[in-house]
């Protein structure tokens, strides 16, 4: 038996771990733009990649290590992806690092911002050398990481065992636009003293994504950063594997779910819930299909119930389906019942209210099987084209 509270504060409260976020001049108006995590003793470290054939230099660099290195550094910057750079984009991240006046062993460094550009090497030496390695603002870092985020993202827990042992699990994450993760723009740092076995971190790592970060969708686009990194220092000396892999899915998910409320520009989030389809395969397909429409999330915006756009998109993704076993509805409001027409005006001005609030579900129960899957997704507005057609100026 073991219990997962949610605590108050952020993963610096973890024994061990330091971090920070500061003002390195990579963004204007003296915003916090360069950030670090650091432990005081070496980590064992797992990770997930974007599936983005261009994956940017960050990523490179991190796979050019011996398999189950240590680390006890994370630098990470914002306002520059360095990714499409070449071998110079790698080159740079050993520059920056051979030039820190601290030692640190094995640094992994992760990179978000506007892709296609070289790093300002001398404003992020600069400004790492100017970093306190004992300072503990993970609030900070939440704002250094940020790009077209609205607000920070993180999150904490700590879990007691049965035998009165406890450790901690906390994260702090960046994104809102390119949400589209097929691993794992987003990054996620996610900090932990359980003493985790390094087989069971990769695992459950890639377990736990698939409900969550792999389920997730802003606009489609899946980035060249996309990264998942867990660190453990092992301090606790606890650990309990069904536990730790149930801390762990929640940690993902609210990360996720943060991260798809504040899809840029979004005011709705969504639940696309497919019941009874006929593969788990299928249950997974049509849901991501709804969460990446753009018809759909258009729908949303306009809060128009629109089931046509659902079906429709139901029946596009090629799965097993039968309109006369199809059921949809808005919440609890059913708005397409097994061929029946049931989408009346009393109807629709139900489904409508529901699309009224901030947060809600569209369930599509196919009726041709027993496997269900969720995908998560956004509203897609006016405020999207803007800050995308201006992210570069």
């Amino acid at each position: 038996m073991f219990t997962i509270l949610p605590i108050k504060g952020l993963f610096e409260q973890i024994e061990g771990f330091y971090c920070d976020g500061i003002s390195a001049g990579l963004k204007p108006n003296n915003a916090l733009d360069l950030g670090f995590i650091y432990s005081d003793t070496l980590c064992d470290v797992e990770a997930l990649f974007t599936e983005n054939r261009f994956q940017a230099a960050p990523l490179k660099h991190y796979q050019m290590y011996e398999k189950d290195f240590k680390t006890n550094f994370l630098l990470i910057n914002s306002k520059n992806a360095n990714a499409m750079t070449g071998k110079k984009g790698i080159e740079d991240i050993n520059t920056i690092f051979s030039s820190l006046n601290y030692d640190v062993v094995n640094p992994i460094m992760s990179s978000t911002g506007v892709i296609g550009n070289p790093l300002p090497i001398e404003k992020i030496v600069k400004g790492a050398n100017s970093f306190n390695l004992k300072a503990k603002n993970a609030y900070n870092l939440s704002k250094a990481i940020m790009t077209t985020d609205a607000y920070e993202k993180n999150c904490m827990y700590e879990v007691k065992l049965e035998d009165g042992s406890s450790f901690k699990i906390g994260a702090v994450a960046k994104g809102a636009g390119m949400i589209n993760p097929n691993l794992a723009t987003m990054l996620c740092f996610i900090c932990t003293d359980a003493n985790v076995p390094k087989k069971d971190m990769k695992e459950a790592l890639k377990l736990n994504s698939k409900t969550t970060f792999n389920a997730i969708s802003v606009d489609g686009d899946t980035s060249t950063n996309d990264t998942v990194l867990l660190l453990t220092n092992k301090k606790s000396n606890t650990y309990n594997k069904e536990a730790f892999f149930e801390a762990l899915r929640l940690v993902m998910h609210d990360m996720a779910m943060l991260m798809v409320a504040d899809g840029e520009g979004a005011k709705k989030a969504a639940a696309f819930e497919v019941k009874n389809a006929a593969t788990y395969e299928e249950a997974e397909k049509a849901a991501k299909a709804l969460s990446n429409s753009l018809l759909v999330k258009t729908a949303l915006f306009g809060e128009d119930p629109n089931f046509g756009r659902i079906a429709s998109t139901i029946g596009a993704s090629g799965i097993k389906s039968d309109e006369n076993r199809l059921v949809i509805s808005y919440n609890d409001v059913i708005v397409y019942n097994k061929g029946e027409l049931v989408f009346n005006e009393e109807v629709e001005q139900a489904a409508a209210k529901v699309l009224q609030n901030d947060k809600f579900k569209i369930t599509c129960d196919i009726g041709v099987g027993e496997y269900d899957f969720t995908a998560y997704g956004c509203d897609l507005g006016y405020k999207y084209v803007e800050i995308n057609a201006d992210y570069r100026t």
